[in-house]
């Protein structure tokens, strides 16, 4: 079945490779300036951006039904398809609420900036689902999560320390795309989404050569971007672990069969813990050593993120014509770029672009404290977490990294059975 899908998903994209058209009519160039390849798709009109929120509505609610009432992996997986044929080829990836995380963020910290209806709609309604039903957003109606669950052909087991190793990427890519976003420098969720180039048939070849890598490495390892970079999925993991209603590996009592145990690509089941530690008072040491570490972590994390906002401020294109313009008047460098050429062109003081400049480089400088301090409390709290063991007699669904993708299902004997009788009391109605 996968490997038909994978076929149907290459007979799609293969033809329709072709560049985005541009809305306005690009300036005429005295130089021989080449314009970018653009990734933005055309604007759609309201009524689809409403039907698009009406869709999302739709799906979410079929994905918590399929997977927490009727319990059906098949179910879920033909909803993914339609998921990514939807919000992916035919919506072109736009907005989703993984991109939305830089619009909320911009209009926190900038009031100029309203973000549409349905880009708010996109960030909050399947945060909302998750804190009531779990993560089955991601089960089957995040594209970017069902194009990789598509091509998953051979899983292989990640070791739990590179698990949770790999996870801390997601909270730097999160914690900087809030810090790029927040101060109007950029959107680098969206420049840098490796499958916007499958979706959009568009854009640029090294973006497309990432998609393709994590395409083949999803191939072994399940879902590497939803793991490992999602930074949507920091915020799902936190409501799904207060979620009201959640994925059960067992309908009824877990009879430790341990069928379910490899069943699931992503590491989220949880063993049985008996004994974890040595002793409860070696976890207790452990766990002081880690209290006490932790505001070192953090401080350490405010020092190098200050020191770094002064170069994470290149980003921002005006504090790079701001540097340029002072090296081309100092003879630092003899020739002009054409971003100077026009700034000169437009008669603007330099003072002010130099003002501008240090503002957003204070921004970043501040940002930056607070995004270190971010991946140093994230740090910490991880090392803190694995004191914190509980005792455990069942397997589970761990509430927070469980994708809700109905896997585990059909490998429970319980399961089966409750279903079969299920199926016995309809049939004899």
């Amino acid at each position: 079945m996968n490997r038909l899908v994978f076929l149907i998903l290459i007979l799609l994209i293969i033809p329709n490779i072709a560049f985005g058209v541009q809305r306005f009519p690009p300036p005429e160039f005295e130089t021989k300036h080449e314009l970018p390849i653009t990734t933005v798709p055309n604007p759609r009109s309201d009524f689809l951006e409403y039907l698009d929120v009406v869709t999302l509505l739709v799906t979410l609610s079929l994905a918590s039904y399929l997977a927490l009432k009727k319990r059906s992996r098949r179910a879920l997986f033909f909803l993914g398809i339609f998921s990514l044929l939807y919000f992916g080829f035919w919506r072109k990836g736009c907005v989703c609420p993984i991109g939305a995380i830089q619009n909320m963020s911009l209009a926190l910290f900038d009031k100029n900036y309203l973000p549409p209806v349905t880009v708010i709609a996109f960030f909050i309604i399947p945060l909302a689902f998750t804190l009531f039903f779990g993560r089955t957003f991601c089960a089957s109606v995040c594209p970017l999560g069902a194009i990789q669950d598509v091509l998953l052909i051979r899983p292989i087991k990640v070791p739990s320390w590179v698990d949770n190793s790999l996870g801390i990427l997601a909270y730097i890519y999160f914690g900087a795309g809030v810090l790029f976003s927040a101060t109007g420098s950029a959107f680098i969720i969206c420049q840098y989404d490796p499958f916007v180039s499958f979706f959009r048939r568009s854009g640029s070849v090294n973006i497309l050569i990432i998609g393709v890598c994590f395409l083949v490495i999803g191939m072994f390892i399940g879902r590497p971007y939803c793991r490992y970079l999602c930074p949507y999925s920091i915020l799902l993991r936190l409501t799904s672990k207060g979620a009201k209603w959640h994925v059960n590996i067992t309908p009824s009592e877990c009879i430790n069969c341990r069928l379910c145990e490899d069943s699931c690509p992503f590491g989220a089941i949880k063993k049985p813990i008996q004994n974890q530690l040595k002793s409860q008072k070696e976890g207790k040491k452990y766990f002081t050593t880690m209290i006490l570490l932790l505001p070192a972590l953090i401080a350490i994390g405010v020092f190098l993120g200050i020191r770094a906002g002064t170069p994470l401020a290149r980003v921002n294109p005006r504090v790079r014509l701001a540097e340029r313009i002072w090296m081309e008047d100092t003879d630092n460098v003899k020739d002009t770029t054409e971003a100077s050429d026009a700034f000169r062109g437009t008669g603007h003081p330099k003072d002010e672009l130099y003002a501008e400049a240090l503002i957003i480089n204070r921004k970043f400088t501040f940002g930056g404290g607070i995004f270190g301090g971010f991946v140093g409390l994230v740090i910490g709290s991880k090392l803190i977490k694995f004191s914190l063991r509980r005792r455990q007699i069942d397997y589970e669904a761990d509430r927070s990294s469980c994708l809700s993708c109905g896997r585990c299902f059909a490998y429970c004997p319980v399961g089966k059975e409750a279903h079969f009788i299920t199926m016995e009391n309809q049939d004899s109605e």
